[in-house]
């Protein structure tokens, strides 16, 4: 089935403010008390009992857009569903397939269950071929654009709105994915996350890769986004005099001021103070000019977007 009521044409990409979800798997796992092998969400969709907390899961956010009369990204839980993170968990490509695929109809079913005034847009979420706080599979954006040039042909197949990729450390896996997505024509969303000191894990400055990805000759994505990192992190390298600030158009930060060491380290949850985070998330719009897309990352959950819905919709915000 092909679904297109979105695609190319997405209402972030001009004025429009859209929520998004927070950390799913730190929900799914501290919260909601599942085992996610490797941080997989996608492995819920192996049986009925994990459809229905996914489904759960979702209905708090798409619950949530609409009380603050908003729109939604709906991301699927396909971040660790790519070759080699499918392999350690027993996915053979069918199989891998077949759960994107699952993952992305889930999201189909509910915008059609909640999507009123507001549009609720489908995206495809990829994530990094590595660890993700650690680049320790640098790769050259042809190596990328291969590797991740599967999981992309599938959700384009799936009719989604956009593909968004999340928590990269590496200019050149940034890259190779926004070739994968060009082409084909797909939106496509790019986050990196970021260490205390604002920099990419890599050790490059977040305004360099910006510029990087952007100067590839087959073209930037769509906008980018910070994802997996606290404000404090990274608001002091966000030049207000330079044009890559203005690529920027999403956030999902963590709730923790706490580094990805510590974080990976711990094994409680660390969910900061939803007010405070809005609070920072406020903030940034200085900074930020086109910031149009709010969500969360590790640690966060629906209370954190209600307050950054509160704190930055245009609605709400007086």
């Amino acid at each position: 089935m092909t679904h297109a009521k979105y695609r190319h044409n997405l209402p972030q990409l001009g004025d429009t403010c859209l929520l998004t979800d927070g950390g799913i798997e730190t929900t799914l796992i501290f919260r909601d008390g599942l085992d996610l092998p490797f941080f997989a969400s996608f492995t819920l969709l192996r049986t009925q009992a994990g459809q229905q907390a996914l489904r759960r899961y979702y209905t708090r956010y798409a619950t949530l857009a609409r009380q603050q009369n908003a729109g939604l990204i709906l991301d699927s839980a396909t971040w660790r569903a790519n070759p080699e993170w499918g392999a350690l968990l027993g996915y053979g490509p069918r199989a891998l397939a077949q759960a994107n695929r699952n993952a992305v109809e889930m999201l189909f079913e509910l915008r059609d269950c909640f999507e009123a005034a507001e549009p609720f847009v489908i995206s495809g979420n990829i994530g990094p071929r590595g660890d993700g706080y650690v680049p320790d599979k640098a790769m050259t954006a042809d190596v990328a654009a291969d590797y991740h040039s599967a999981q992309v042909a599938i959700f384009d197949a799936a009719g989604v709105d956009m593909v968004t990729a999340v928590t990269l450390s590496h200019a050149g896996e940034a890259a190779g994915i926004a070739r994968a997505c060009a082409e084909r024509g797909i939106p496509l969303a790019l986050a990196f996350t970021l260490e205390i000191d604002g920099r990419l894990p890599s050790g490059q400055p977040l305004g360099e890769a910006i510029e990087e990805v952007d100067g590839d000759p087959c073209g930037g994505p769509s906008y980018f986004m910070i994802n997996c990192a606290h404000p404090d992190h990274f608001r002091a390298v966000l030049d207000p005099g330079a044009d890559w600030p203005k690529r920027i158009r999403g956030l999902r930060a963590n709730a923790s001021r706490l580094s990805h060491a510590e974080l990976d380290a711990s094994d409680v949850l660390h969910d900061g103070d939803p007010e405070e985070l809005a609070r920072d998330y406020a903030a940034l719009a200085p900074l930020l000019p086109n910031l149009r897309v709010f969500g969360g990352c590790c640690g966060t959950d629906h209370r954190h977007v209600r307050a950054i819905g509160n704190a930055c919709l245009p609605a709400h915000v007086h």
